[in-house]
């Protein structure tokens, strides 16, 4: 079975591309810094999220979306994805659209650090993120992002929305399109994990037991990540990737030999972008 899988090299080997360097003459977004404290679907928690919006925005004009779990790890200009450069890079380039992007962190209860990270680690990010269920779903479309859409002018067009995250945060962006492909229609997941935490192994069979639904999925992976008593996040992948590959899904999987981390996907974040949101010029916004 043809599982549409792109090679990769190892990992000592992945750098990144152009599009992940500043450019000469390419307009650049903004970062803005924001906190959220009003979930009634995840009550009790605080989180912080960023905003990046394009040079190119005018309020007059919807605007693609594209939300990211665990934003801190993408809202920098440095580290492994470096999302407001290869953005502006891509949007200048008609690769992608304008697209603002929400990068919001899990809940986490009791006070927030000043700064965002790891330490210490969310305490509701498990539960949000690798539980199979609507929930994430109903605290992004109907309390964060109403509250992002006070100040921005963002498409209905689930075509136009696309959602992303590594490891627990894949998965939950999968999820988050497969129970809302009326709001959310692709997908991003960096060493997704499709494994045994919170029913993340049942989506397997979901997904060869029901009608295909309107959603693109882009899967990263690499042969040295983790295997532990949750399961195998390589065969998992691969196993997401078959199931996809069966229900005839406009899918890719690139699979390559890096470990838990996001250097694999950092270096092909520009060229995963492009192909989720290729044919985005023929949509309507």
């Amino acid at each position: 079975m043809n599982l549409n899988v792109a090679s990769s090299p190892a990992e000592e080997t992945y750098t990144w591309p152009a599009d992940s360097h500043p450019q000469e003459g390419v307009p650049r977004g903004t970062v803005t810094q924001h906190e959220f404290a009003d979930s009634q679907v995840f009550e009790g928690t605080r989180r912080r999220y960023s905003l990046y919006v394009p040079a190119q925005y005018d309020l007059a004009q919807p605007a693609a979306l594209m939300v990211f779990q665990d934003g801190h790890a993408f809202e920098g200009t440095s580290g492994d994805f470096r999302l407001p450069t290869v953005f502006d890079n891509l949007i200048a380039s008609g690769d992608m659209p304008v697209t603002i992007a929400v990068m919001v962190d899990p809940g986490h209860r009791g006070e927030l650090l000043p700064k965002r990270g790891w330490s210490p680690r969310p305490s509701n990010r498990s539960f949000e993120y690798d539980t199979v269920s609507e929930d994430y779903s109903k605290f992004l479309l109907n309390e964060l992002l109403p509250v992002v859409r006070q100040q921005y002018n963002i498409t209905d067009n689930p075509d136009l929305r696309a959602i992303c995250g590594n490891s627990s945060g894949g998965i939950c962006a999968f999820t988050v399109a497969w129970y809302r492909p009326d709001s959310f229609r692709k997908v991003l997941s960096h060493i997704g994990s499709f494994v045994d935490i919170r029913g993340g192994h049942d989506l397997v069979p979901m997904i060869r037991k029901t009608d295909r639904k309107p959603i693109r999925v882009f899967l990263q992976d690499g042969s040295g990540d983790l295997d532990n008593q949750f399961g195998n996040w390589p065969l998992a992948n691969q196993q997401m990737a078959s199931a996809l590959a069966f229900k005839e899904y406009d899918y890719k999987f690139v699979y390559g030999e890096g470990g838990h981390n996001g250097k694999h996907g950092g270096s092909i974040f520009p060229d995963s972008l492009r192909w989720l949101w290729r044919g985005w010029k023929d949509l309507t916004p």
